[in-house]
């Protein structure tokens, strides 16, 4: 293993690990019970494992499907297609997942400005849709021509209407500059001697998310890995405490990971063998460290809000 910078907290394996953390994945050739797949990556192909899952297990399904770009994960690489070749993709790997989501289950699907309205489009066909995320991603390259891409969207959408939102649990906590007051007392918001704060609405543009970067403890070499932070809000928000989050594409395994650190059970489906073991060894790292960078003591900060400074 090559030396690296020591503030470099970037997740690796060695040749030893990756065998050891792929040997403690799931390999399904037959049907299975949710039992033996819950708190599980499982190592294979979605297409192929997604019709050995029990039906309506997940209450919460959150998908980071290739966008419709050129890419190499690991040993593949996904091509660009056109858009009626992509809404079929989509539509393929939605038919056999939305059966696994249970009625009054949420379900959210990353995707970029290229292939958003193509995955919504097809997400209607199964699902209510309820509304698109936007989240500033604060990387990305610039472009000589054209508008440098810094945003991603995620859409949020139901299997009915009897689901799960949690709106204490994802409210922002931002710094009241000019408070307001009612026979001098605070009016919806909170003095403290730190400063004074109100709790608010969570609106669908984010910007408050840090991409993984090399000094982030979070961070692997996946090409398209999602922040903690960003998949802690979308599980607080559709997801109670023992419910099953379920991710068709688990990449290095973020949903698996935050789901632990947030008391869910989780189930991960991976075709890359490298990208299963990084996720085993961070869902190790989680037994022991439930901490989530930019979420603390039950509260999402508004950037640069917290009394100490941070994040």
């Amino acid at each position: 293993m090559e030396e690296r910078r020591a503030r470099n907290r970037t997740v690796v394996l060695t040749a030893e690990e990756e065998r050891a953390y792929l040997a403690r994945c799931v390999r399904l050739t037959m049907p299975a019970d949710v039992k033996e797949v819950t708190d599980k990556t499982v190592f294979g192909d979605t297409f192929a494992v997604m019709p050995l899952l029990p039906r309506g297990f997940a209450d919460l399904m959150i998908a980071d499907p290739p966008y419709n770009l050129t890419k190499k994960f690991g040993e593949n690489i996904f091509a660009k297609r056109g858009e009626a070749e992509y809404e079929n993709y989509t539509r393929a790997w939605l038919t056999l997942a939305a059966p696994l989501v249970k009625e009054g289950g949420s379900v959210y699907v990353c995707c970029d400005w290229v292939c958003s309205a193509a995955v919504g489009r097809v997400l209607a066909e199964f699902f209510t849709v309820r509304n698109r995320i936007t989240w500033q991603r604060e990387k990305g390259r610039g472009a000589r021509a054209n508008w440098k891409n810094g945003m991603e969207d995620i859409w949020f959408a139901t299997k009915g209407s009897g689901y799960t939102f949690d709106l204490d649990a994802v409210k922002v906590r931002r710094r009241v500059l000019a408070p307001y007051r009612e026979q001098g007392a605070p009016k919806d918001w909170t003095q403290t001697e730190k400063g004074n704060f109100r709790d608010t609405c969570p609106s669908n543009f984010w910007d408050d998310i840090t991409v993984p970067f090399w000094s982030m403890p979070e961070n692997t070499e996946h090409p398209t890995q999602k922040p903690e932070k960003l998949y802690a809000k979308l599980i607080l928000a559709s997801s109670r405490e023992g419910d099953i989050v379920f991710d068709p594409f688990a990449g290095s395994g973020t949903a698996g990971v935050t789901a632990k650190k947030l008391g869910r059970h989780y189930v991960g489906i991976e075709s890359e063998a490298r990208y299963c073991a990084l996720a085993e060894k961070r869902l190790e790292r989680a037994a022991q460290d439930r901490s989530i960078q930019g979420y603390e003591e039950g509260v999402f900060w508004e950037r640069n809000a917290r009394p100490h400074g941070g994040k």
